[in-house]
């Protein structure tokens, strides 16, 4: 064999393994969030919750889980609810998954027990559980 045909099939082959690793790489990068539209709504959030108003206890924490929620479906993540949407994400994305549960539960109680009331520092609590996850996610 030549030796200039054997340069050009190593080149070919080096020229083939870099536009691999470039598209392997680019493809990993995850989904691009729109992060002041999602900071100005969790900052509106925040701004609701107010230890006078007994009503935005529930309604900040039931706006938290919505935001969160909307950030996993924007990623893709497959699920009919947000809970299978969680099991589906799991520890590889949130630094908190069980706070994470913790506050979606407390969601669910204040939607479907109609007699719980949550106090102002679950309501703390579960925010800034949001917020963390949304930091994880790279929502905001």
């Amino acid at each position: 064999m030549d030796a200039s045909l054997i340069f050009f099939l190593i080149a070919i082959l080096i020229v083939g393994a870099l536009v691999f690793i470039a598209i392997s790489m680019t493809s990993k990068r995850g989904h691009a969030f729109d992060k002041e539209d999602y900071q100005v709504d969790f900052l509106r959030i925040e701004n609701s919750l107010k230890r006078e108003n007994e009503a935005s206890y529930a309604m900040a924490i039931i706006e938290g889980d919505k935001i969160l929620d909307r950030a996993l479906m924007e990623m893709g993540v497959q699920g009919r609810t947000m809970g299978d949407r969680l099991k589906r994400v799991g520890k590889a994305k949130f630094t908190q998954l069980n706070a994470v549960w913790h506050a979606h539960k407390l969601r669910n109680q204040i939607a479907h027990e109609h007699d719980f009331k949550p106090e102002y520092r679950q309501a703390q609590h579960a925010l800034e559980t949001y917020k963390q996850a949304l930091k994880d996610l790279g929502a905001i």
